[in-house]
């Protein structure tokens, strides 16, 4: 896949262009597919397939006035925070239906891990939310890290700086994320 076309569809879907957004997905489709099933794979209660989740995604993209995709690693990155915000908004909508937000009577559920696995993605989801509005690059790098499975190497090149760069970023991102999510659970 040739970076400068990709970079010419983000241009033209930057200027409003419809038919260049779908181009653009019809270009990373088969990585925005993996993208999809590793997030999938992250979050097994989800019982989304990864088509329905990369769709979904489109949806939210074709839909969004504000960011700018600059390169290739801010859509990968926004679409890696989208699917992450449709699997979490799934599992919230699944968890308050199985509380009673439908009022319908229920057996009651066994499954406490998959409880606790949501609790601790709806934490690590506040966490990273907040530390985009902190620090918005370092967010960037935990999305293409984490979510997305690039390797620093390919971060590096996709931004432009050092690999060590890249690796400085993602621990402080760590440990800011740890810090939360510590203090998170002793409220």
């Amino acid at each position: 896949m040739a970076d400068v076309n990709v970079v010419q569809l983000i241009d033209a879907s930057e200027s409003g262009s419809a038919q260049a957004r779908e181009g653009l997905f019809a270009t990373l489709y088969d990585e925005l597919h993996r993208l999809a099933q590793r997030e999938l794979r992250r979050n097994p209660a989800a019982t989304l397939s990864a088509t329905t989740l990369l769709h979904e995604t489109f949806l939210n993209v074709a839909q969004r006035e504000s960011a700018a995709f600059t390169d290739r690693a801010r859509f990968m990155a926004y679409a890696a925070r989208a699917m992450r915000g449709l699997v979490i908004d799934y599992l919230r909508n699944r968890n308050a239906q199985k509380r009673g937000g439908q009022f319908e009577i229920t057996s009651v559920a066994t499954d406490l891990d998959n409880a606790a696995d949501d609790r601790e993605l709806l934490r690590i989801s506040d966490a990273l939310n907040e530390l985009s509005k902190v620090e918005p690059s370092l967010a960037e790098i935990v999305d293409l890290k984490f979510f997305c499975g690039f390797t620093f190497a390919e971060i590096a090149a996709m931004k432009e700086i050092s690999e060590r760069t890249v690796q400085r970023q993602w621990e402080k991102a760590r440990i800011y994320l740890h810090r939360t999510i510590r203090s998170d659970l002793k409220i």
